[in-house]
């Protein structure tokens, strides 16, 4: 019996998710959800989707689909989410999972009363050598951690090799609280900081962040969009295992279209994260390398993708990584940051 698949909110990245999960064997797309039907019967035909709806409502009447993958804005996850958990379907949601902690947490409270599989997309999970590394770490390759430092660096303000922010609303929304944006803390941060911690293998116990918004045009708007939302960020974390870090990233980091990195030192080792250029690389000082600090490149079995992993974990029953609790947790220190940087960059208590 094949798994049918239900895709709320069809704009640009609701087509990775068709792509996906059409690609996996016993899985089928089963409906479209989107307010704009001209939008929805565009990405319907594309992706052969047969059953189509204007709203949520009119899908969960309907009701012939087993899980939905949640493509919405990020300010309508929540109002999205609640009522597929409450028709107790199983769910994937886009990254961040809500716009602030009190709604993550009710999500995330939702989905374990439900018993349904719940699973963030966050995306990064897909990286081998990011998978590698949490496991070498939690086998206790680097020892006690002690110290990291990562960074998530885009270009897109100072070239248009994805395409032209100054007149394309797709990039111009992303800039404007006005229009829903949390800034670059809010669209990249929970990537960063999943991709970090997930590594230390601890969550966060106290931080304290700057936002930076530049000035980007004269005025600081372009027609109904004024461009206050931060785009850059620096950060500074303390982990509950004891680790204290640093954890940044810009919209203004030319030459880097779409990079990240993490280094974690500990007492026995370190080890070098990257996924640049959309190649996943893993590098580490270990053992009797450590005393005259030589790396070597550690190679990375393959993993899973987030979305084979959540149909797995629905066929086999059972719970799977990132959760929603995890959405919540990350969800937290992104609004403290957000507090911490309104109290002039204070260090605050998860």
């Amino acid at each position: 019996m094949s798994l049918r698949i239900l895709i709320v909110g069809t704009g640009g990245m609701a087509n990775a998710h068709a792509e996906s999960f059409a690609a996996i064997e016993g899985v089928e797309l089963v409906g479209g959800v989107d307010t704009s039907i001209e939008r929805l019967d565009a990405f319907c035909d594309k992706h052969g989707i047969p059953n189509r709806f204007t709203s949520l409502d009119e899908a969960l009447a309907w009701g012939a689909f087993d899980a939905a993958t949640n493509v919405t804005p990020d300010a309508a996850h929540h109002a999205t989410t609640m009522p597929l958990l409450a028709a107790g379907k199983h769910v994937m949601c886009e990254k961040p999972l809500a716009a602030n902690r009190a709604d993550a947490e009710e999500m995330a409270g939702a989905a374990e009363a439900a018993g349904v599989v719940n699973m963030v997309n966050l995306t990064y999970r897909n990286v081998p050598a990011l998978m590698h590394a949490a496991r070498l770490v939690a086998e206790g390759a680097v020892g006690e951690v002690r110290h990291f430092e990562a960074a998530y660096l885009q270009s897109w303000l100072t070239q248009p090799a994805w395409g032209e922010w100054t007149t394309e609303s797709k990039w111009l929304w992303r800039l404007s609280t006005a229009h829903g944006s949390k800034g670059v803390l809010g669209d990249i941060g929970v990537h960063i900081l999943d991709y970090a911690t997930l590594v230390a293998g601890s969550a966060p116990k106290s931080v304290s962040c700057r936002l930076t918004t530049f000035d980007k045009v004269p005025g600081g708007r372009i027609g109904d969009y004024v461009l206050d939302a931060n785009d850059s960020f620096n950060m500074h974390l303390e982990l509950e295992n004891g680790a204290v870090g640093v954890v940044h990233s810009s919209r203004m980091a030319s030459g880097h279209l779409n990079d990240l990195s993490l280094r974690i030192y500990g007492t026995k080792g370190a080890l070098d994260v990257r996924y640049e250029d959309n190649i996943s690389l893993l590098r580490g000082c270990l053992g009797e390398d450590m005393p005259v600090a030589r790396w070597s490149n550690i190679e990375t079995p393959p993993v899973e993708t987030n979305y084979q992993r959540f149909v797995a974990a629905i066929r086999d029953g059972r719970t799977e990584r990132p959760d929603f609790r995890r959405g919540a947790e990350l969800q937290a220190v992104l609004d403290l940051a957000e507090e911490s940087d309104r109290k002039s960059g204070c260090s605050l208590a998860l």
